[in-house]
């Protein structure tokens, strides 16, 4: 991954009349906390009128992102010390330093200064379990473990009474707003959204939609790979700009019986199949890529069972962490690999990586986990095992049973942390079936999101409407019957 950034910066460079003042010796300002000099060398470029279009998108983006990485990091020391003396109980100040010594608290030091990440008391104690005890208030999710645990038992026992991996549907209704604050955008300008809405699967359809506010201008065909609601609304001054879809869809329990004897190799020649063997963007197979999948998977010939193990080592291996944005970060997969943490989205592009280097078609799947009391936005992904065809993998639920399901028994861990390999429950919404796509009809302006399409969309004339400028939210009620299969 490096040696293809570094020719494309330089490519670039080139093209831009950078010379020596290059994108590449802005990403080393930028690595160094230079952030100031990185911006005013980035300006300057953008000054230049004889910049093609995409080189200047290339280089806004580039000084947006600086932007936003800051925006990840907001505490000083002492404000992360404020935070945590609320959250931890009898934190003394002494322990806090070795606990920042230690680095276990993600920081950048940007312009002098060292800042901490704003999720960093609750990555605090995804990472280090002992702290439980002493976390203020006392969190008690037992109840939502054995409710997952039950639903994983119920989906596996009905998929093999009916012999067939879809069973057990739920029928839903799902609200999504998403709200631009007031002056987001100028006034009368027209503010442009896209929402995301449930694509068609074997195991998801039946979506209605049942209103929009205001009219949705387009619909995203059933099977696109970014499905989404798009809509426009003019902005008033001191008002806030609001989108709102109201929809309904079903979704299957999934839960697939595959013996390892009857599974075969992909057929290398499937063109459906090839973009999901091949690099990608955050999916490069780097020699610290695969020097861990030879440790992992060693000589194991049965891809299948190939990717089980990667599945289980990251389940065993890698701690949940809430993450800095996707669009921040050059390679989401080897973040996770070399930090050993990463949210379910890096998680999932880490097991897609292994998957894919050795020739097992693994994609992208996400939208929203909607399971009662732990709803949220959520990414996991597919392999496709010949000749089952294409299965769920969620490494996140793995990771959960594994390591923060502790009030479930040994033997119910391991059945929770199995069933999520080639199994899913129905509380999901699926809006993409692969990552970094684009959008229809394209954003006039930059992504806020480059990888994933969950929380949605905004924009004005070619300004993009950054995540600290809007809201969103999804509420979901599981309707009293579902659909006759």
């Amino acid at each position: 991954m490096r040696i293809r950034l570094l020719l494309g910066l330089l490519l670039l460079s080139a093209a831009t009349g950078f010379s020596q003042l290059s994108l590449t010796e802005v990403n080393r300002l930028e690595a160094a906390g230079q952030f100031k000099a990185a911006s005013q060398q980035l300006t300057q470029q953008l000054r230049r009128d004889e910049l093609a279009p995409a080189q200047r998108k290339v280089l806004e983006f580039e000084l947006d992102r600086l932007e936003r990485i800051k925006k990840d990091f907001p505490y000083t020391k002492d404000e992360l010390f404020a935070e945590l003396k609320s959250a931890v109980k009898g934190l003394t100040r002494a322990e806090f330093d070795s606990w920042v010594a230690a680095g276990r608290f993600d920081s950048r030091n940007i312009d002098g200064r060292r800042w901490f990440m704003g999720s960093s008391v609750d990555n605090l104690f995804f990472r280090y379990r002992d702290l439980a005890a002493r976390r203020i208030p006392a969190k008690d999710s037992s109840e939502e473990q054995r409710r997952h645990y039950e639903t994983c038992v119920t989906i596996e026992q009905a998929a093999r009474a009916a012999h067939k991996p879809y069973v057990l549907p739920k029928r839903f209704e799902a609200t999504m707003t998403v709200t631009a604050k007031a002056n987001a955008a100028p006034d009368g300008q027209l503010v442009r959204a896209w929402l995301p809405i449930p694509r068609e699967y074997p195991f998801q359809d039946g979506f209605t939609l049942l209103s929009a506010s205001p009219a949705p201008t387009r619909i995203a065909d059933k099977d696109s790979p970014i499905r989404s609601v798009f809509l426009e609304e003019p902005a008033k001054t001191n008002q806030a700009t609001e989108f709102q879809v109201r929809y309904e869809y079903t979704a299957d329990g999934v839960w697939f019986d595959v013996d390892p004897a009857q599974v075969r190799a992909a057929n290398p020649d499937d063109a459906s199949l090839k973009p999901f063997t091949a690099e990608a963007p955050h999916i490069v197979f780097t020699p610290e890529m695969r020097a861990l999948s030879q440790q992992i998977a060693g000589d194991e010939p049965n891809p299948y069972l190939r990717a089980r193990k990667f599945y289980d080592w990251i389940a065993g291996n890698i701690k949940y962490s809430y993450a800095i944005e996707y669009s921040t970060i050059r390679n989401i997969s080897d973040y996770c690999r070399s930090h050993g943490y990463g949210d379910c989205g890096q998680e999932a592009l880490l097991f897609m990586t292994l998957c894919r280097l050795n020739g097992i078609p693994a994609r992208w799947q996400s939208g929203w986990n909607t399971f009662p009391g732990g709803k949220s936005i959520h990414d996991w992904s597919e392999i496709y095992i010949a000749p089952y065809g294409w299965m769920p993998v969620d490494p996140y639920m793995g990771i959960y049973a594994m390591r923060y399901a502790t009030n479930l028994s040994s033997a119910q861990r391991l059945t929770m942390r199995d069933f999520y390999f080639g199994g899913l429950d129905q509380y999901r919404m699926i809006a993409n079936s692969d990552h970094n796509q684009r959008l229809e009809p394209p954003k006039d302006s930059m992504r806020s999101d480059n990888v994933d399409f969950q929380r949605g969309e905004l924009e004005w004339d070619h300004h993009n409407i950054y995540f600290d400028q809007y809201s969103y939210s999804l509420t979901i009620k599981e309707l009293p019957h579902a659909p006759l299969e």
